[in-house]
């Protein structure tokens, strides 16, 4: 096993990055493979457009209120353990899931997958800000931040080709439990501080992280950015079935490749922030972007190759938020004792965006249509682009 790691880095550990980034894919795999079985868990579980939202959205319930909470855990348990941990509940619950015939039993199966990657980001993000060197952090989290739309992209990709979501769930759980044995043996360990682990510190660090304003506007923003992304790709290939008639395989294949768009928009924020972009102006470009795009996704009666289009703007321009997100967190913070729960505090917003988009949209569509669906859209637009405004004044303090 290797040693525990308890100096500061001047050279990037890049197996040890690399080996992190995988683990976020394969917990983000967990996510896609719900979007692309959503016909077939309608169809095995008799549900509505609401209750298959649920099965996406609940997937996050935890991780709204555990993010701090699983900050502090590090601190006490230590990076490593914290993203193994997180490995094994994703496997425990893919495989719970792929094993019932009730629905109340797969969504406690998704709340244990999505404790999981919560795991999973949080104490991969304290590895990442850990084993990289302070020049190559920027461009180490754009790559981070690809975890989510290449898992969700590969999803589907390979839910397609699997006969059945019971059995590729079941895969899912083999691969997690592989890539915990991985980071056990390979990533090098982080010292418990247990210093720190009496109950008034911790509440302190607590409220010194919720009342500081780069973590919480950062929040914000996540929440916003997390309702917007989930709220289309949550139901596009329904929407493309249903709206447009696009057969069902050819549907996946369309959500994968605009998702996958998202991974340019996270590299190129990386690259461009590297290359001295503001980050407060990318931030509140991108938003403005993907709320034009989004609104004429869902508002106008578009032709399937213009409206594939649009989808793929709206992923690829949104990527530059995750990325350039993800970088600040756990530096915008008085003290770097704090950079974990800022990070899990921005993870709570990421999942209440992403808890509340499938939700509120699903029940919109079955009251009022796919036009319906454009209200959220917007006013989580006009939220995230004014808080990148504010955010300018934080990052200046915090050279970001």
């Amino acid at each position: 096993m290797t040693e525990i790691n308890t100096l500061p880095v001047t050279r990037t550990d890049y197996i040890s990055a690399s080996l992190v980034i995988a683990s976020g894919v394969v917990a983000a795999l967990q996510v896609g493979k719900a979007a692309i079985a959503i016909p077939a868990l309608r169809s095995d579980f008799h549900l509505n457009l609401e209750q298959a939202g649920w099965v996406m959205s609940i997937f996050a319930l935890l991780a709204v209120i555990g993010g701090i909470p699983v900050g502090a855990a590090i601190t006490r348990f230590g990076d490593r353990n914290l993203i193994v941990a997180g490995l094994v509940a994703i496997a425990a619950g893919s495989a719970t899931g792929a094993s019932t015939d009730t629905f109340h039993v797969l969504l406690a199966a998704r709340v244990l997958e999505g404790t999981g990657l919560l795991f999973v980001v949080i104490a991969g993000s304290a590895i990442l800000n850990r084993v990289a060197a302070r020049e190559d952090r920027d461009l180490i989290f754009a790559f981070w931040s690809c975890y989510m739309p290449a898992g969700i992209a590969l999803a589907i990709l390979l839910g397609l080709a699997v006969d059945g979501w019971r059995l590729f769930w079941f895969a899912n759980a083999a691969v997690a439990c592989l890539f915990a044995i991985l980071l056990q043996f390979l990533v090098p360990g982080e010292a418990p501080d247990r210093a720190r682990l009496s109950p008034g510190t911790l509440m302190n660090n607590a409220g010194r992280t919720i009342t500081s304003a780069g973590p919480l506007l950062l929040a914000l923003m996540f929440a916003m950015y997390g309702l917007q992304f989930f709220a289309l790709f949550s139901f596009l290939p329904v929407l493309l079935v249903e709206r447009i008639g696009v057969p069902h395989t050819a549907a996946g294949v369309m959500t994968a490749l605009a998702v996958a768009a998202n991974i340019a928009g996270n590299i190129g924020a990386g690259i461009a922030l590297r290359r001295g972009m503001p980050r407060w102006l990318l931030l509140a470009a991108a938003s403005a972007v993907m709320t034009v795009t989004g609104i004429a996704v869902f508002l106008l009666p578009l032709p399937a190759g213009l409206l594939f289009g649009l989808c793929v703007v709206f992923s690829g321009v949104g990527g530059c938020l995750p990325s350039a997100m993800m970088g600040a967190a756990p530096r915008a913070v008085p003290e770097p004792q704090l950079g974990a729960m800022s990070v899990g505090l921005v993870m709570q917003g990421s999942n209440l965006g992403q808890m509340i988009g499938p939700v509120v949209v699903g029940s919109l569509v079955d009251a009022g249509g796919w036009q319906a669906a454009a209200m959220p859209v917007a006013i989580a637009g006009v939220v995230a682009i004014g808080n990148a405004l504010f955010l300018r004044n934080v990052f200046r303090r915090f050279q970001l």
